[in-house]
C-alpha cells in the first residue's frame, strides 16, 4: 500500500468513528427508530389475566416479551421501580372462534384473539402518556387442539405483534 492510500482509509475511518459517536451521543437515535428522548430506563409492571377464558401463565409470557423487546431494541435499562418509561395494563380478552366452515356446518378454521389494554406513563414527558387497547389473533386449523406447541406459536405471533404495537405506539413517531 502507498502513502495515499493509507491516509484515505485512516480518515475514512476517523470519519465513521466521529458519524457513529456523535449519532450516539444524541441518546435519542436508534436503529428501531424509538425516541427515548432523556429516558434512562423503563418498568414493566406484571400484566394481570383478567379475561373471561383463562389461560394459565400468558400473563407472565406476555410481560417477559414487552420487557424483551424494549431492551433489544433500545438502550433503557430495566428497573422494577421508578422507571422513566412505565408500562401496566392487564389482558382483557381472551377468546376462540370459528372463522370458516365446511360444507358439513362444522368449522375448518378458528381463531384465537388477545387483547391486552395498556396505560405507558412517561414521567418525563406525561403528554405522552396514554392508554390504548391492543388486540391481534391467530388462525388455526379447527381439527387441532389449541394446546402444547400449537399454543406456544400462537402467543407468540400474538404478543410479538401486539408488543411491537405498543413499542410503536409509545416510542416512535410513525
Amino acid at each position: 500500500m502507498n502513502n495515499k492510500s493509507i491516509f484515505l482509509r485512516s480518515c475514512f475511518f476517523i470519519f465513521t468513528l466521529v458519524l457513529f459517536s456523535s449519532l450516539n451521543a444524541c441518546g435519542i437515535y436508534s436503529l428501531s427508530g424509538a425516541d427515548t428522548g432523556n429516558a434512562e430506563s423503563f418498568q414493566v409492571d406484571q400484566f394481570q389475566n383478567n379475561a373471561d377464558l383463562f389461560e394459565p401463565g400468558i400473563d407472565r409470557t406476555f410481560t417477559l416479551q414487552l420487557q424483551d423487546l424494549i431492551q433489544n431494541q433500545t438502550s433503557l435499562s430495566l428497573t422494577n421501580s421508578g422507571g422513566d418509561l412505565v408500562y401496566e395494563g392487564e389482558i382483557v380478552q381472551y377468546y376462540v372462534s370459528p372463522m370458516t366452515s365446511t360444507s358439513q356446518n362444522t368449522a375448518a378454521q378458528n381463531r384465537l384473539t388477545i387483547a391486552v389494554n395498556v396505560r405507558f406513563y412517561n414521567n418525563l414527558e406525561p403528554e405522552k402518556d396514554f392508554e390504548k387497547r391492543f388486540s391481534f389473533y391467530h388462525d388455526y386449523p379447527a381439527n387441532e387442539q389449541l394446546v402444547g406447541a400449537r399454543l406456544d406459536t400462537a402467543l407468540e405471533d400474538i404478543f410479538s405483534r401486539i408488543t411491537q404495537e405498543i413499542f410503536n405506539e409509545s416510542l416512535t413517531d410513525w
